[in-house]
């Protein structure tokens, strides 16, 4: 699936990942490919991304390297879309 992050200030990561998972306002969730259409707000926390990519230079300070193959953002709050495969996270 398709994953875009977006901060005010810039993209900060575009590509394919296997999973996301955020810190929803109701509690965290994962999606993974062929989830369910959903829109959420998102709390302080952890955006988890699960797969094999690459950042670009310029932002890759904003991301820390987690366990097994994953990459975490910390946001303080955000907005979270997923539709057709393709996830949109608009962090703060």
């Amino acid at each position: 699936m398709h994953l875009e992050i977006v901060s005010p200030e810039a993209t900060l990561f575009s590509g394919e990942v296997d999973s996301v998972a955020v810190p929803g306002v109701n509690g965290d969730f994962e999606m993974l490919k062929d989830h369910a259409p959903i829109v959420s707000l998102l709390k302080e926390g952890f955006v988890k991304i699960s797969g094999n990519i690459s950042l670009d230079e310029e932002v890759q300070d904003k991301f820390t390297k987690g366990e097994k193959n994953t990459t975490l953002l910390k946001i303080t709050s955000g907005t979270i879309e997923m539709k057709d495969n393709k996830v949109i996270v608009l962090a703060d």
